[in-house]
């Protein structure tokens, strides 16, 4: 019994240190919030005793110098929402669930996602599963935020929801042991509390949540309903184990995402190594309809909005999530634009300081265009894009909304000609504010 004592203290003492270093991180968070894209990433030796943490903590937040930090009043030109979480571990999943409560008489709504925790072995790791508090945007009448420029939240670094309370936004509500880390978790789609997760062993461990108590059994044993062996092969069409039906050259580099559209059966999206995504029709094998490029390194994980037909979604090692819409590609621009991308670069999210490791579309059609990104520093984010940057002409802007001197900052974008698709030059002109500010992150 005394070595598995020693384990769970080991543990605690894990876990101890890494809220330790998280609060480092909120404080530092404060002094140059996530909205204003802009951050210097610190980390504290893994040999600094635990003793020595709540010393630096202050003394590393006042050095968090804000060199070219935007102005709090620019946030609500590129988001309507953001929230931020700092989690005691990395995840290197993140799914929305499908369920949702809307609390009457409450300024938010109520979800929930799907997560896990890489503790590189330094204690027990779980499967996670968080609700998250997202503003509703009904107005007033319905205790929704309003969202402008004085309703930025200084303590919380969070934009929108001040009638929301003070607890966390993201809070975990059930953890459940897992036999090291969790690579990837997906729910399954006709029955939500069946979760399977791809463990580092190579198997895949499928677990009733149901089942299970939201605090995680006590040794750290990891029990799944349901364990996959013998995985040890790539994955082939069942009719034939020996070669892929088919197999073309789609990149430079190796492929490490895929995602089908799930409006248009014969497209398929594909990110590699070699920075770009490509389109291609399966029903012409080799020929490339697009290629996407605007990363500056490789291209991890790709997907489509459930909401949208022509959009997509990309995340690279380059701290980028890029929105992307194929009914803009083509588009005419003005030379300021091209400089900023091309026509189909939507939306650049640039608030991660470190590797994104996923991302999910909000399921909910209330929810259109919000994501959930995880990343490596231990970040969860819930965003979503101004109206203004995806809605285009449908928006109509309040002239007293608009500041003489514009964004701080952000260099004025002249309109475009011609009216598009009724993107517009109001949506050309806002991409290009949001390429601005999240490149300014990258020194």
């Amino acid at each position: 019994m005394k070595p598995q004592v020693e384990e769970v203290e080991d543990d605690l003492a894990a876990e101890e240190e890494n809220k330790l270093i998280n609060e480092v991180r909120q404080r530092a968070h404060r002094t140059c919030s996530f909205h204003n894209l802009i951050y210097f990433h610190f980390s504290i030796p893994r040999s600094t005793k635990l003793g020595e943490y709540r010393g630096q903590i202050d003394s590393i937040a006042r050095q968090f110098i804000q060199v070219g930090c935007l102005r709090k009043k620019n946030a609500p030109y590129l988001y309507d929402v953001v929230i931020t979480h700092a989690l005691d571990w990395p995840s290197l999943t993140c799914q929305w669930f499908p369920d949702k409560e809307s609390p009457q008489n409450k300024s938010y709504t109520t979800h929930r996602l799907l997560l896990g925790t890489h503790t590189s072995g330094q204690a027990q790791d779980y499967l996670q599963i968080a609700t998250v508090q997202i503003p509703k945007r009904d107005g007033p009448a319905s205790g929704g935020d309003k969202i402008d420029s004085g309703n930025y939240d200084d303590e919380r670094g969070e934009l929108g929801g001040h009638t929301i309370p003070a607890a966390p936004r993201i809070q975990i509500i059930q953890k459940i042991n897992h036999a090291g880390e969790v690579n990837r978790a997906r729910y399954m789609p006709q029955n939500p509390d069946l979760i399977a997760t791809k463990a580092v062993t190579g198997e895949v461990l499928i677990f009733d949540r149901t089942k299970h108590s939201s605090d995680p059994e006590k040794g750290g044993v990891c029990k799944p309903d349901i364990r996959l062996v013998g995985q040890n092969r790539e994955g082939w069409d069942k009719r034939n184990s020996s070669s892929p039906t088919t197999k073309v050259q789609a990149h430079e580099q190796e492929i490490l995402a895929v995602a089908f559209s799930p409006s248009t059966p014969h497209l398929i999206i594909t990110g590699s190594a070699d920075k770009t995504c490509i389109l291609h029709d399966i029903r012409v094998p080799g020929r490339m309809l697009h290629v996407f490029e605007s990363h500056t390194d490789e291209v991890l994980h790709v997907a489509w909005s459930p909401h949208s037909p022509s959009v997509f979604a990309s995340a690279s090692s380059d701290r980028r999530i890029n929105i992307w819409d194929l009914s803009l590609i083509g588009q005419e621009q003005t030379p300021d634009d091209q400089e900023d991308g091309p026509p189909e670069l939507l939306f650049v999210h640039g608030g991660h300081t470190a590797r994104p490791t996923d991302f999910s579309w909000a399921p909910g059609k209330d929810e259109n265009w919000t994501v959930a990104s995880a990343s490596e520093d231990n970040v969860v984010m819930v965003w979503q894009p101004t109206m203004r940057v995806w809605a285009g002409d449908a928006v109509k802007i309040d002239e007293n909304e608009l500041e003489a001197d514009g964004m701080e900052g952000i260099e004025s974008v002249p309109e475009a000609s011609g009216s598009g698709k009724g993107k517009g030059s109001a949506n050309a002109s806002q991409r290009g504010q949001s390429m601005d500010i999240s490149a300014s992150g990258d020194d």
